[in-house]
């Protein structure tokens, strides 16, 4: 399983490569901000490099020439000539400086803001990349739904959509095994649950099944039992570390589906199990 760690990380942190191109939007925070009150901002790092800003909820808007440095994983960006705006009462649309970089564990472009032209107006951005063009034209407050989704990943410490479908993609699942006759997790086996529950917790569709087994020593009616005491635990591991209930399915099949020989001690702890799978 270590083996498999090191692998899947040095996959991470190549994973998006060394490319600050094309468009990525997201969020403005500003110093004292959370989250879900920062604004929206856009840089499109192509040719004719610009940047847009929108108020959530409003019609207001500018969108800025760029002024673009770039070196490797980082660029520096400077707003300069504003191209379109649409102002809204009691708004101020202040020149910004960026200092940005491109995070390979998160995917995530992000880094801080701050203005001469108004004094103590800074904070921080953090941009996921998209396939959309910025527009120049108004804002449509209805096309903003995907920023308290944003927002809600940011306050929650997750990691960009491409990451986390990278992570899913290589995530293998391994049994978890048990002593005779007992339901107990063994210690050594925390780490790889908690890493399951993060997968999950990191997918809002994704659930998993979780299916107990036992070696055949005893009746049918009692493996039947131990295999759903040992399916339980697992849960009740889940639970404990954050993951919701409903998004787990419980199975047990006693001894009914052997992986090893049940003729030798070897055999059996092989089928004193706990299996895994994504639903």
């Amino acid at each position: 399983m270590k083996y498999q760690l090191v692998i899947f990380s040095l996959f991470v942190s190549g994973f998006l490569g060394a490319q600050i191109e094309g468009v990525w939007k997201g969020l403005l925070i500003k110093d004292g901000q959370q989250p879900e009150q920062a604004g929206i901002i856009y840089f499109d790092f192509g040719k004719e490099p610009v940047s847009r800003e929108e108020m959530t909820g409003k019609e207001g808007f500018a969108v800025r020439v760029l002024k673009v440095e770039k070196e490797g994983n980082s660029v520096k960006a400077k707003q300069v000539t504003i191209l379109k705006k649409k102002d809204v009462y009691g708004n101020r649309w202040c020149m910004l400086d960026f200092d940005l970089a491109l995070v390979d564990s998160t995917g995530y472009l992000q880094g801080k803001f701050s203005s001469l032209e108004c004094k103590g107006v800074s904070g921080k951005v953090v941009c996921f990349q998209v396939n959309e063009t910025v527009l120049r034209d108004k804002t449509i407050p209805e096309l903003q739904s995907w920023r308290s989704i944003f927002a809600d990943d940011v306050r929650n410490g997750r990691k960009s959509k491409e990451v986390r479908d990278a992570e899913r993609k290589n995530f293998h699942f391994e049994p978890i095994y048990f002593d005779y006759d007992k339901a107990e997790i063994r210690p050594e086996y925390n780490a790889f649950l908690q890493r399951i529950v993060y997968i999950i917790s990191s997918h809002s569709d994704l659930r998993i099944r979780v299916t107990g087994h036992t070696d055949a020593d005893g009746s049918d009616q009692y493996n039947d039992g131990l295999s759903e005491r040992r399916a339980q635990a697992i849960i009740d591991f889940f639970v404990k570390a954050g993951l919701k209930r409903d998004r787990i399915v419980i199975d047990f099949k006693g001894e009914k589906v052997p992986v090893g020989d049940n003729h030798s001690a070897e055999g059996k702890q092989l089928n004193r199990r706990v299996d895994f799978e994504f639903i």
